[in-house]
């Protein structure tokens, strides 16, 4: 009899449970509570993380940006440096030295620069008040190339060294090398920390749906005993959980737009003066194109997906142990 009456208990409750489900399934409401302390946290921290990620991947954008007009900048423009000599004019030499590089194929401009211009290249190191007339100051020949011209600089520069002396031509190829390994590097870097900032997310996430599941533990049994499918009791949860990280991620998101907004005011405003000029020629205006965007927009939705997803996987293998 006592067996009978414990199955009977069993049967009595799960029964209930069942008809509970299915009038909170005609009054349209969710087996995870839809407002707790829990959620509201974890729309923080996914909300952080969003915010995190989207700097993140909006600097690299902006710096990536910045180091391709640099490189694309460099190249198409070489130097050449004449030392001064003995019993050389040095400014007939620059002069010289333009001229050979003006007959190149590809050549747009080739100016050389005066005495004055040279000079005041070594002020922002030794300073505006030293009388540089007794150094040995090079003068600079400055180059530039059509737009998709390709010259053969190994050529240019045997003719010029043959005629001038002293003379160097310099094609900047050091420095386009140092500027692709460090845009490189900026873009692993910000890839290592999205992927840490995705960890932690995963990680918050995963705490929080196991909560869920504690605060939830003898529905979810009842409701796995009696027959209901896994996917209807996972998809609660991913339902659930795929609002909160929407949530987060919109905030998160919206959060990192205006942070770029502002530095983009910030920046217009201090272009005038000469740290804003050094800052934007290092680092572009800190203007939102469509690709920041669009990075931002896909985090965003990104994260929300991840955040469902885990919570989908992880309740899924609680309801195979169970089984």
């Amino acid at each position: 009899m006592s067996m009978i009456s414990a199955a009977e208990r069993f049967v009595r409750a799960a029964a209930a449970a069942l008809n509970e489900r299915r009038g909170r399934a005609r009054e349209k409401k969710a087996l995870v509570p839809a407002a707790s302390i829990a959620g509201r946290a974890l729309v923080t921290v996914v909300a952080i993380m969003t915010f995190l990620a989207a700097l993140t991947a909006g600097a690299a954008i902006l710096i990536a940006d910045a180091s391709s007009a640099w490189q694309s900048e460099v190249a198409r423009e070489m130097t050449v440096q004449i030392r001064p000599s003995n019993g050389r004019d040095i400014g007939a030499d620059a002069e010289k030295a333009a001229d050979i590089a003006r007959k190149a194929p590809g050549v747009a401009l080739a100016r050389p620069y005066t005495k004055a211009e040279s000079e005041a290249l070594l002020q922002p190191w030794l300073g505006s008040n030293l009388d540089l007339s007794e150094l040995p100051v090079p003068r600079l020949v400055v180059i530039r190339l059509e737009p998709g011209a390709h010259l053969d600089t190994a050529a240019l520069g045997r003719a010029i060294g043959e005629a001038v002396p002293g003379a160097s031509l310099d094609d900047h190829q050091r420095w386009l090398e140092r500027l692709a390994l460090m845009a490189k590097t900026v873009v692993v870097v910000a890839g290592v920390i999205f992927v840490l900032v995705l960890v932690a997310m995963i990680l918050a996430v995963t705490f929080a749906t196991r909560g869920a599941m504690a605060g939830n533990r003898e529905i979810i049994e009842v409701l796995h005993f009696v027959g209901a499918a896994d996917d209807y009791i996972s998809r609660q949860f991913q339902r659930h959980f795929f609002q909160l990280g929407l949530r987060g991620g919109a905030i998160g998101g919206g959060a990192a737009i205006l942070a770029f907004y502002a530095a983009s005011t910030l920046a217009a405003w201090t272009r005038s003066t000469p740290g804003g000029d050094q800052v934007e020629a290092l680092f572009g205006g800190f203007s939102l194109g469509r690709n920041v965007y669009v990075a931002i927009l896909l985090i965003t939705a990104g994260i929300a997906i991840v955040t469902g997803l885990v919570s989908r996987i992880i309740v899924f293998r609680h309801l195979r142990d169970l089984s």
